[in-house]
């Protein structure tokens, strides 16, 4: 959806409509390969499917995880920066995402089939512990493996999403229906097919383009379409952070995988609530930055900066090392503030 976007920005490009085909897209992608030179891709076997990973550099593994609906290719600026500096910084598409393989059962996306894949990911690398750095889902993911395998983990850098407590009394989906409604866009997530039909009336490039949005407090999505979706407010202009290129990519994945996959990770949210009742309490003891924005749609909502800031983060995450408020921020941190993410990055997995 940067080494810097900004750097990369064309304004004059700013207006984008993407209807290209053939050898226009493969101009794209040729600039974009030659912007990612020294970045590395290959397919690798983990848990029951293939997977495919982007790496470069040598050193300590850092694993970036990517959100919803991201690839790999979103930590491509930390993949370049960490790889510079004396790390093997690897991404992988996720379980249902772009070059990995996309399973067809619902089912097939709990947090202990994802955690499963990066486990066997890890292991497949020949190292016994790694630095996490996760964003959105990603973060999400992060949580579970620091809970299920802490020993595969020596630190985590968290961007967006703080620990989703386990209140034992109540599933998450309803939990969130509770206190926003149906319409609330998680709750919008769970009937198979119907959002999947939802946005391929809108097309591809208009759902990714719309999720970009800056806007705060919890997403609502209108009663029976996309339609306006997570921006109401949605303009022509791509953000500084998102060129042309960039986004063609993305419509190329997401067309050919389309977003079943990816929703499926929320239509197991209840599941995942069911299955890791046994951990309900447990605290996690990696140690944990965590970074978010001020304009965060998840920080700004579900009393998230109550939760944060009020104590109860840091009694779930005795190891909280460190809580970043980026200012003038949004959701997709890891890209509108892309070297400064690197940054804090870097100092932080630096002292381990």
């Amino acid at each position: 959806m940067s080494i810097i976007f900004q750097d990369l920005y064309k304004p004059e490009k700013a207006s984008l409509q993407i209807n290209v085909t053939g050898s226009e897209f493969s101009q794209l992608f040729v600039q974009r390969e030659r912007e990612m030179e020294g970045i590395e891709h290959r397919t690798v076997e983990v848990n029951g499917i293939k997977m495919h990973i982007a790496e470069t550099g040598e050193g300590p593994v850092v694993l970036f995880l990517h959100g919803f609906p991201e690839l790999w290719h979103s930590w491509h600026n930390q993949i370049a920066a960490l790889g510079s500096l004396g790390y093997h910084a690897v991404a992988p598409d996720l379980r249902g995402y772009g070059d990995t393989e996309v399973p067809d059962s619902i089912s097939s996306y709990t947090c202990f089939h994802i955690v499963g894949d990066l486990v066997a990911l890890i292991d497949f690398l020949g190292v016994d512990q790694v630095f996490l750095v996760g964003h959105d889902w990603g973060a999400i993911i992060g949580w579970y493996l620091c809970m299920f395998r802490p020993d595969k983990v020596k630190a985590y850098v968290c961007l967006s999403v703080p620990l989703l407590h386990r209140n034992p009394k109540v599933r998450t989906v309803d939990a969130m229906r509770a206190m926003y409604g149906d319409d609330y866009y998680i709750c919008r997530f769970q009937k198979p097919g119907e959002m999947e039909a939802q946005m391929a009336e809108v097309g591809t490039e208009y759902v990714l383009r719309n999720i970009t949005t800056r806007k705060p407090g919890p997403p609502i999505l209108p009663k029976g379409k996309f339609g306006t979706g997570f921006n109401p407010d949605m303009t022509n202009s791509l953000p500084s952070w998102l060129p042309e290129d960039d986004l063609a990519y993305y419509v190329s994945k997401f067309e050919k995988t389309g977003f079943t996959g990816p929703l499926n990770n929320y239509r197991n949210m209840n599941l995942n609530w069911e299955l890791t009742a046994a951990w309900s309490g447990v605290k996690i003891q990696v140690p944990v930055k965590f970074i978010t924005g001020e304009l965060d749609m998840v920080y700004t909502s579900l009393n998230m900066k109550e939760y944060i800031h009020g104590g109860g983060f840091k009694e779930d995450v005795p190891n909280l090392e460190e809580v970043v408020v980026q200012k003038g921020v949004a959701h997709f941190n890891n890209l509108e503030a892309a070297e400064e993410i690197n940054t804090h990055i870097y100092d932080f997995i630096n002292k381990f």
